[in-house]
């Protein structure tokens, strides 16, 4: 019979072929949560990412902004409320602060504050009209449903709204509604990442 190895000598089995991690690794791994963690400090409490930054010797601030940006671009969404329109405008505002390339971060900006625009004018149009033909059919299905059942004396009304049903079909429509404007966004946000 051959050995019987336990889990973590199989672990240190592919630990060992794996090699030793290069210095540009290690720094990888230690500065660019540093610069995650300052984003979200950023974010939640505000401050100044530019003074944050230079704390940080040239040969390693590359990876902190790394970590920065990669916080900062996840937090770009559609401005579906105030809420989402604040967290883009700091988002965008500390993006703008950390990248060298300026102009490149200002045309992307450009094509996101029209998918903005967009969303806001002819995409809330959009959503409100799919809303009141889904209530519509909805009503009407479930006036039919009740009238077989019940009979043609049946003259109730149904607040359709409140019904599960009708929450699942909006979130559903919702989501295909939003899902061209998101996989623009999302091609924008890489957009914004790759920017030095």
């Amino acid at each position: 019979m051959g050995d019987i190895k336990s889990a973590r000598e199989i672990a240190m089995e592919k630990v060992q072929k794996l090699g030793e991690a290069t210095d540009e690794e290690r720094l990888r791994w230690k500065y660019v949560p540093e610069g995650e963690g300052l984003a979200v400090k950023y974010l939640e409490e505000g401050g100044n990412l530019a003074t944050e930054l230079s704390r940080y010797e040239k040969n390693v601030a590359g990876y902190v902004t790394a970590g920065m940006a990669e916080i900062l671009v996840r937090n770009i969404d559609l401005p579906r409320d105030n809420l989402a329109k604040r967290n883009n405008r700091k988002a965008m505002d500390g993006l703008k602060t950390i990248k060298s390339d300026k102009v490149s971060v200002e045309n992307v900006y450009s094509k996101l504050r029209r998918i903005f625009s967009h969303y806001l004018e002819q995409g809330e149009q959009q959503r409100k009209q799919a809303y009141e033909a889904l209530k519509a059919e909805l009503e009407a299905r479930i006036q039919q449903a009740l009238q077989q059942q019940l009979g043609t004396f049946w003259q109730g009304k149904i607040d359709v709204e409140k019904q599960p049903q009708f929450q699942e079909e909006w979130h559903k429509i919702q989501a295909q509604l939003d899902s061209q404007y998101i996989t623009l966004l999302n091609e924008h946000k890489q957009e914004l990442l790759a920017i030095p």
